[in-house]
């Protein structure tokens, strides 16, 4: 299929950029960083790296006055973690302010200097004095965000799947219908293992989306967080395809399921452990587990109705995006159910203008199909695989990948078809 900016039925959709897949980073622990700078700019950048969701739950304070100044600091008080030490100096000066750090640095203290010699020797020399990193000035707060990770993330462990975080601007967009469609589309299209997680825990709709009606799920990992390791995950998992995995909400009012933010992160951290990409569905409601989770999400989608109060709403939580999250990309508009009869609408351009943003996808209101594969428990691809709709979650899922689904293979015809064509 084409490159598509939006779905509409008519005009023909306007080509847009390849994706690109941001890097998918672990979020770095619970340590101290320090920073020592010669420039406010180098210290406008790493406290910009600080304010990153994978850095979060590290605390950070930045200081002026460069590796002269961490030495006098450090006679009075213990290392932390790590420090992170600009320098401007060269040769024999760079090397004995290095010495002058090393005698109060605490072992254990891993040490990154932002230098500005662009010197291959300059750097083995480092290494070779037990310095962890060097980094050439200047920086991007990602490349910041990369280092620490390099530090303190185990280089032998699994990497971590790419989280994908959908939320309806109100109530009834279609946000948890758009997630299901674009999780089954990367887990058959794109032969990826995916893991949808139905977080509206009193009425998700994720196991009659998929026709299953398990008697566990997400609910019982969130209960006993502490408890969830690979053996408990498989067991709670409904298993809908060789790709596709369903952690499922328990849609019964007969619990009360007040969990904290942190539940949630630990179920999803071990979950982003075991496949490449993850979905998660969250609810329409404003907490602090949905503020967190949909924040610190590497993609996130949010699905609107061309109507004031998905307006007002898909503004809100775009700005609230803009501000929190200054090193990833913007989230994805997709605006659904355009062209229901009779109601006033929105326009697409004035809407996206509102927002500024332009949408990722424009979905036309077909309650036919999508009625029908609610009804029966299907995707809309397994009703109709060549609908506008269909190309859309298709288009969706390339976006928020990277990668192009494979080309939908022609059916076999049987023996008797062949038979009665000849005839």
């Amino acid at each position: 299929m084409s490159n598509l900016a939006h779905m509409h039925i008519d005009p023909p959709p306007m080509p847009a950029e390849d994706a690109q897949a941001a890097p998918v980073m672990k979020p770095v622990p619970r340590i101290t960083i320090h920073a020592f700078c010669e420039h406010p700019e180098t210290g406008s950048v790493i406290q910009r790296a600080g304010e990153d969701r994978r850095l979060s739950k590290a605390h950070l304070t930045v200081h002026m006055g460069g590796m002269r100044a961490a030495s006098e600091f450090y006679q009075q008080t213990a290392t932390p973690n790590l420090i992170l030490v600009e320098t401007l100096a060269g040769g024999n000066e760079l090397f004995g302010h290095l010495a002058s750090l090393a005698e109060v640095c605490d072992a254990g203290t891993k040490v990154v200097v932002l230098g500005h010699l662009n010197d291959v020797s300059v750097y083995r020399e480092m290494i070779r004095q037990g310095v962890n990193e060097y980094l050439v000035t200047p920086l991007s707060p990602i490349q910041i965000i990369e280092a620490v990770s390099r530090l303190y993330v185990d280089p032998d462990a699994p990497p971590i799947g790419r989280s994908i975080a959908f939320m309806g601007a109100k109530g009834g967009t279609g946000s948890s219908t758009i997630a299901h469609n674009v999780g089954w589309c990367i887990s058959t299209r794109m032969n990826e293992d995916v893991i949808i997680t139905d977080l509206d825990l009193a009425f998700g709709t994720a196991g009659l989306d998929f026709n299953h009606d398990p008697a566990q799920g997400i609910a019982d990992a969130l209960m006993a967080p502490e408890r969830l390791d690979d053996v408990l995950l498989d067991r709670l998992l409904v298993k809908c395809s060789d790709h596709l995995s369903l952690f499922a909400a328990p849609a019964v009012l007969d619990r009360d399921l007040d969990m904290d933010s942190e539940s949630f992160e630990s179920v999803l951290e071990i979950v982003r452990e075991t496949v490449p990409c993850v979905i998660v569905d969250l609810p329409h409601i404003w907490s602090p587990w949905t503020k967190k989770l949909l924040m610190s999400a590497d993609e996130i989608v949010i699905t609107a109705t061309p109507d004031l109060a998905s307006l007002r709403n898909a503004k809100n939580i775009i700005d609230l995006a803009k501000q929190t999250r200054s090193n990833d990309g913007m989230p994805h508009l997709v605006i659904n159910q355009v062209g229901v009869p009779k109601r006033p609408e929105i326009p697409v351009k004035d809407f996206a203008e509102a927002i500024g943003i332009e949408p990722t996808l424009v979905l036309p209101f077909n309650p036919g199909l999508f009625g029908a594969a609610a009804n029966n428990g299907q995707m809309i691809e397994e009703l109709d695989p060549k609908n506008k709709a269909t190309e859309g979650m298709r288009y969706l899922a390339k976006q928020l990948c990277g990668r192009d689904p494979m080309p939908i293979k022609a059916a076999k015809k049987s023996f008797l078809q062949r038979l009665a064509r000849r005839g």
